[in-house]
């Protein structure tokens, strides 16, 4: 690939409908399709004033793993087994470290149960699809209590309408009795990565964009950003617009492993010159020249990509960044593209960052083909691991 994006327009494309299957801003529903599903849902409340709040960092523990059980033959056509063994073999693996709830549409709740294994827990709520990181609320904590900030997911900017996701945040937050509060912009968890020191890195194509912020200034979503989440810096890097779904979210480019350390994606050697890489070019540039809240350079890593002629994914659009990893209690879950001393390299690069950890490498293959990673289907929610 080059960077992110290109699989991510075969998402695009897939939304859209291959073969006619699904129009823009359409809903489509078949046999396995149904959005029904008793949840209690959350009151959105109004948030606490001289209240302290603190959007923590991945790598602090974790109570549960949030994912979502992919349910739509419209978008996944022939792939929806395969893409749904990638997302079991998640959850069991993010299971040995910490508690995994899986919420799936009741008539696909068994199903997903037996693939998942006893170590998952299946909830019923009536998903579209697996990007929890995108719909499932960014939660931050308020006085020892986590707090579900709903982002009022739009599809990515109406690219795709999702009416079971759209009421994730509620419908979620209702049923573990989180109190939820409603944003006053549109965003997705993917867009944000946070050092837990006040410092968020944002791409400005995925959030100041007609699409989701129509009319507002990036100064104003800035604002907003630090008055919702309480950080002190925005870093913003340019991203791409309108070449994948998503607008090009952060977590696919530039990652924390440490406050002021970050992994920034790269191309493979000599793969040419694209919008991706150009995106990670600028966003080296601005991370190179800034601070972070405490006003202390950013140590840049590179996180070399495989070579596409030896990973075992298939198409042109395979999204091939290791960026992409997920951080959770005791271990880091990171995709085997097949390129072993690129896997081997990457694996490497994220044990030296986090030494006490496992380092545990996944085969991802249709999950990448369809325009995301580990990270884009985990939603991790602060606080004591469950007992």
């Amino acid at each position: 690939m080059s960077h992110l994006p290109p699989s991510r327009r075969a998402a695009l494309r897939a939304f859209a409908g291959i073969g006619g299957a699904l129009a823009l801003g359409a809903t489509a529903c078949g046999p396995e399709e149904s959005v029904s599903g008793g949840t209690t849902t959350a009151p959105v409340r109004t948030p606490a004033s001289g209240v302290e709040r603190r959007f923590g960092a991945e790598w602090e523990s974790h109570t549960r793993t949030f994912m979502s059980w992919p349910a739509l033959a419209s978008v996944w056509q022939h792939d929806l087994p395969y893409v749904r063994e990638d997302i079991a073999r998640i959850a069991r693996a993010v299971g040995e470290y910490e508690a995994v709830v899986m919420t799936a549409r009741p008539d696909q709740q068994a199903s997903a149960q037996r693939a998942c294994g006893s170590q998952v827990e299946v909830i019923p709520l009536a998903v579209d699809d697996l990007w929890a990181r995108d719909t499932v609320p960014v939660f931050v904590e308020e006085d020892g209590e986590v707090v579900g900030v709903d982002f009022n997911f739009n599809g990515w900017g109406n690219k795709q309408e999702h009416t079971g996701d759209a009421q994730v945040g509620r419908k979620l937050l209702g049923t573990y009795g989180i109190p939820r509060e409603q944003a006053p912009l549109v965003a997705e968890g993917g867009s944000f990565e946070t050092d837990g020191e006040g410092t968020l890195l944002i791409t400005e194509s995925s959030i100041v964009n007609d699409n989701r912020n129509g009319g507002k200034s990036r100064d104003q979503i800035e604002d907003e950003l630090i008055e919702t989440l309480d950080v002190e810096k925005v870093v913003w890097l340019a991203g791409v617009r309108g070449e994948d779904i998503t607008d090009a979210h952060v977590d696919s480019l530039a990652r924390f492993t440490a406050p002021g350390v970050v992994l920034l994606d790269q191309a493979f050697p000599g793969t040419p010159p694209d919008s991706w890489s150009r995106s990670a070019g600028q966003a080296r540039s601005v991370l190179s020249k800034a601070t972070d809240a405490r006003g202390q350079p950013f140590e840049i890593i590179d996180l070399p990509q495989p070579d596409l002629d030896k990973i075992t994914g298939e198409g042109d659009d395979f999204v091939s960044t290791y960026a992409n990893f997920y951080i959770a209690n005791d271990a880091v879950f990171l995709p085997e593209f097949g390129d072993r001393k690129a896997d081997a390299t990457a694996k490497a690069i994220l044990q030296e960052h986090f030494p006490k950890r496992d380092i545990v490498q996944l085969r991802i293959d249709t999950i990448a083909s369809g325009g995301g990673g580990i990270h884009c289907s985990t939603h991790d929610q602060p606080g004591k691991p469950a007992a």
